[in-house]
């Protein structure tokens, strides 16, 4: 009889051999469920970021297609609100006289001449002006001449612009002077203000740029 014999037992219940049976460890399923949760969380964590990144480097590009737009139509670019402020001698300007007192056009006239400016029509207002400018002055021209009323207002401050749509010049600029009106501003003044717009840049024909 075997030692590991209970004692009073035999038969069938004997045990025979000189080993002790060896017991199969049951298997770990909480050390299996674990693993898949950890490869599940990798797996979300790895597609997570790689959108993140698409966002972010996809943002990026985006933000600076919509800037390098934006400056483009706020005058950054070529076809922007914004260009360059057009020269006096650039700028034809005829002068009318709305007034009652003989001689203002062709004082103004040539004083604007001295100031680099192109003189175009001197002579008296049209009927739709004439003795009807109770102010210094008006300055008017087409959408397209913008730039130059802008020049054109540095040397005479008191002015009022008024845009005429019939017109397509975009150099081409009338000074109306209304009984308010002395003389153009002090050349020092005036050269002053010109610099300093200059400096911002004139708006540009209203026309709108392709794409803006």
């Amino acid at each position: 009889m075997s030692m590991l014999t209970p004692p009073g037992m035999g038969g069938k219940y004997r045990i025979t051999g000189n080993q002790y049976p060896r017991m199969r460890r049951p298997r770990n399923n909480r050390r299996i469920v674990l693993s898949a949760v950890v490869a599940v969380a990798v797996v979300g964590l790895i597609s997570w970021g790689t959108v993140q990144l698409i966002h972010v480097f996809g943002g990026k590009f985006g933000r600076s297609h919509s800037t390098v737009s934006a400056a483009h139509c706020s005058g950054g670019g070529r076809g922007g609100t914004l260009a360059s402020v057009p020269k006096p001698g650039a700028i034809t300007v005829n002068v009318y006289n709305a007034t009652q007192r003989g001689g203002l056009a062709k004082t103004t006239a040539d004083e604007l001449k001295k100031r680099g400016f192109a003189v175009g029509k001197v002579g008296n207002a049209p009927a739709a002006y004439d003795k009807k400018v109770k102010g210094a002055a008006i300055l008017l021209g087409g959408p397209r001449a913008q730039g130059a009323l802008k020049v054109l207002g540095t040397q005479l401050a008191a002015a009022e612009v008024k845009t005429d749509p019939a017109r397509n010049g975009a150099s081409d600029v009338d000074l109306i002077i209304g009984d308010g009106f002395g003389a153009l501003d002090p050349q020092n003044s005036a050269a002053h203000a010109l610099a300093q717009l200059s400096s911002q840049g004139a708006p540009k024909p209203s026309a709108s740029a392709k794409g803006c």
